[in-house]
């Protein structure tokens, strides 16, 4: 019988592994911990990438799936989904019994993970507390951070916000985010582009992306959901307009995300955009290959924020879903207005490319949290500092 550490790492969704996946090769390969992977939600959903395909081609092991995400995609279906996964992650907890449980950033399926090992006396990691964004997501991770018992941060302000709610700072590891060991990779080796039309299809024009191009990700905003189809077709409005070639992918599945799918293909059956080609999903490695190679990421998503700023790719952050968000320089935020979005793509062609900053850890993030994992006290009780 092995006398490793049980890690048990629940992914629910696409953002989730990219934000994890250096973790688990640390996790699989450290001599004292055992990897126990359960993959949920959107992220066995093929209409969102099946992203459970990529997880098993990199070489890992699944050991439960967990089919959790209601049609709808709003706030009733948001709420019961998270209680369906309470319901389905308690019984497999119940079965592979681990050590610790894992939950990551944010997500609403993730307060399910969180829950479920709280109330089942797991101890708790979490990947990513302490930050802020506004919306729904803020309560959520705010509210993962008194579940967890041990805080894997990214940043310096992180740990101090996690550390200021009460939280034992002998349990607050800044480590950095492990979606940065992915993009040091990138950035040291990128080699030439990828041909993604070839490599993962997609539909619309094959666009020329010799001359460059943008990358386009824009998802709803929860609080915002019934404004959802039209931001996005404020968004697509620009990028035809323009006529630069777009590779655009698709959003993530929050309240709203109908909306945004609605109003994509609406669009593209009404206006037969020549100059754009959308996509489901691409694994992290050649998505931050494409967007090192392009002139600039438009849209929401955090890899603007995040990877980019690392990378030091020019970003064009649309609204209020990352507000608050710590950011580099590579980063202009605008509204949703035709006209803002606009000025601002001109304004991020025209600035280009900018020095990388490590504002999210410094590419050595999986190697850190498997030593975390490995060496902190096994404990569900919490010694707060208030």
């Amino acid at each position: 019988m092995s006398d490793k550490r049980k890690i048990c790492v629940v992914i629910t969704a696409r953002p989730s592994y990219s934000r994890i996946r250096s973790a688990l090769k640390a996790i699989q390969e450290h001599p004292d911990l055992e990897l126990q992977l359960v993959v949920a939600a959107s992220a066995l959903l093929d209409r969102y990438g099946k992203v459970v395909s990529h997880i098993v081609n990199d070489g890992f092991k699944v050991d439960a799936q967990v089919l959790m995400v209601l049609e709808g995609e709003n706030p009733v279906t948001s709420a019961k989904t998270t209680g369906i996964g309470l319901m389905e992650l308690s019984t497999v907890f119940d079965n592979l019994k681990p050590d610790i449980v894992v939950t990551i950033a944010d997500r609403y399926e993730t307060i399910a993970t969180a829950i479920a090992a709280a109330y089942m006396n797991i101890p708790l990691a979490h990947i990513q507390g302490g930050e802020i964004t506004g919306n729904i997501d803020e309560k959520v991770r705010h509210a993962i951070t008194k579940l967890s018992d041990y805080h894997l941060v990214s940043s310096d302000r992180a740990r101090e916000r996690v550390i200021r709610m009460g939280e034992d700072p002998e349990m607050v590891f800044k480590t950095g985010c492990p979606s940065i060991d992915i993009a040091r990779v990138v950035k040291e080796d990128p080699g030439p582009n990828i041909d993604p039309f070839v490599k993962y299809g997609g539909v619309g024009e094959q666009v020329d992306l010799s001359n460059g191009y943008l990358v386009v990700m824009q998802h709803p905003v929860t609080d915002e959901h019934k404004q959802a189809r039209e931001q996005v077709t404020e968004t697509l409005h620009v990028i035809n307009d323009l006529g630069l070639p777009t590779l655009w992918f698709w959003p993530n599945v929050d309240a709203g995300s109908d909306g945004t799918s609605k109003g994509i293909r609406s669009f593209r059956e009404i206006y037969k955009p020549t100059n754009i080609h959308f996509f489901k999903e691409i694994p992290p490695d050649d998505f931050l290959r494409l967007l090192i190679h392009s002139r600039g990421i438009i849209g929401n998503s955090s890899v603007a924020i995040r990877e980019c700023s690392y990378l030091g790719v020019p970003a064009l952050n649309i609204g209020s879903r990352e507000a608050g968000r710590e950011r580099g320089n590579n980063v202009i935020d605008v509204g949703y207005s035709r006209e803002e979005i606009r000025h601002g793509i001109e304004a991020m062609l025209e600035r280009g490319h900018v020095e990388g900053m490590a504002i999210y850890g410094d590419g050595f993030a999986g190697e850190k949290i498997a030593d975390v994992l490995a060496g902190v006290p096994l404990r569900f009780s919490k010694k707060l500092t208030y």
